[in-house]
């Protein structure tokens, strides 16, 4: 039994991000040298999500794939994107006052719907390796999701591959 891991990066912007991620974590199996095992992708990141779901050949003015818009607009009318202090009972006083500790502004608290977002779709599939392949099925793609939209920054997504 083996196991690789891997890391890449990508950038989000300061609304709902989303990455096809299918050829990198490729590149980190074909690295890996496994055969035949499990593949686990993972956000480090509370406020972002992996996901397996079919490509959308059409894209929105922002670049978003259509199939990836409807999923931020469902999620929009069960969890409405934080836009004033109270909305939500998260952040309180002493999360912001621990943010302004690490120099953050307090505005970047408000991402309360990002976290419960990313709670809802989870931060990690994993994927059958058969014969130094995923098993993700004729149209699986994996997407990396960064559903913060106080601030543009750079995320890290983890591939662990194990197996023989």
């Amino acid at each position: 039994m083996s196991a690789y891991h891997a890391t890449f990066s990508v950038q989000s912007d300061r609304r709902p991000t989303f990455h096809d991620v299918t050829a990198q974590v490729e590149q980190a199996l074909g690295s890996s040298g496994i055969r035949n095992g499990l593949l686990v992708v993972y956000s480090q990141h509370t406020t972002c999500s992996v996901l397996i779901q079919e490509a959308s050949d059409d894209v929105n003015y922002w670049g978003t794939e259509l199939l990836m818009q409807d999923l931020v607009e469902a999620l929009e009318r069960l969890i409405p994107t934080c836009r004033t202090e109270g909305q939500y009972r998260h952040p309180g006083p002493m999360h912001i006052e621990a943010a302004r500790g690490r120099d953050e502004l307090p505005e970047w608290s408000l991402n309360t719907d990002a976290h419960l977002r990313s709670v809802i779709l989870g931060r990690s599939q994993t994927v059958p390796v058969v014969d130094g392949a995923m098993t993700l099925g004729e149209f699986g793609r994996i997407y990396f999701a960064d559903f913060d939209q106080v601030r543009a920054r750079e995320r890290t997504i983890r591939v662990q591959v194990i197996g023989e």
